[in-house]
């Protein structure tokens, strides 16, 4: 049965990739990035696309218009934007930590908020972290303000499965390692990860779908390395 997907962080990397996976098994996919010309080049009728900002307040009443116009109830919601910055702790400004906090933490809570609603008790929140929020993994330098985002949008996940467990949806997390996006290149120029976006989002995509049947809560980490 065809679902309704909202993804986020859709104008490249994994989320490009997402789009184009659900949307071929006949999805209809919301793909929200500040920008969208590379998916509304794409052109697939059950792709619907506009330009949205997860630090812009206003913006998510566009996404709240949307479904009630459109779909009325939304199946699955994949947090997959995120922000990132290398850059050593004792250099990195308040703003710095703003701008990383509002994408990766702030930006999960507000659109969860504005989703959630419209879901219903078998519905699904994904939301992308990475191996770097994980307590007791490697950590690098560099990544104060990212890797501890991370690690709050996880716990975060953690406390929303509790408070909606009678209800539904279902939320989980998925922290991945390295995965070759544009992203990483920006963070590690040079750094070549072993795992393309076209993969991880072929597994992103089948968890999304399936994953709450057998998870509720929970951090799985898809990394193929150590670290």
């Amino acid at each position: 049965m065809n679902k309704n997907i909202i993804i986020t962080g859709t104008s490249r990397g994994i989320g490009f990739q997402l789009v184009q996976l659900l949307a071929e098994q006949g999805h209809n996919v919301l793909a929200l990035s500040r920008n969208t010309k590379a998916i509304l080049e794409l052109n697939i009728d059950n792709v619907s696309a506009f330009a949205f900002d997860l630090c812009i307040e206003e913006d998510y009443q566009k996404v709240t218009d949307f479904i009630k116009k459109e779909w009325r109830h939304v199946d699955i919601l994949i947090n997959n934007a995120g922000a990132i910055i290398n850059k050593p702790f004792a250099e990195t400004t308040f703003k710095d930590f703003t701008e990383i906090y509002q994408t990766n933490v702030f930006g999960v809570s507000e659109l969860t908020r504005t989703v959630v609603p419209f879901m219903k008790k078998e519905g699904h929140v994904v939301t992308v972290s990475s191996m770097g929020g994980i307590q007791g993994s490697m950590k690098f330098p560099g990544l104060s303000a990212y890797s501890s985002s991370k690690g709050a949008v996880i716990t975060l996940v953690e406390l929303l499965a509790e408070e909606y467990k009678e209800t539904g949806p279902q939320f989980n997390v998925l922290a991945l390692g390295a995965v070759q996006t544009e992203m990483l290149e920006e963070a590690f120029p040079g750094y070549k990860a072993s795992t393309t976006p076209a993969e991880m989002a072929q597994y992103i995509k089948d968890f999304a779908l399936t994953g709450n049947k057998y998870y509720n809560g929970k951090v799985l980490q898809v990394s193929n390395s150590t670290p």
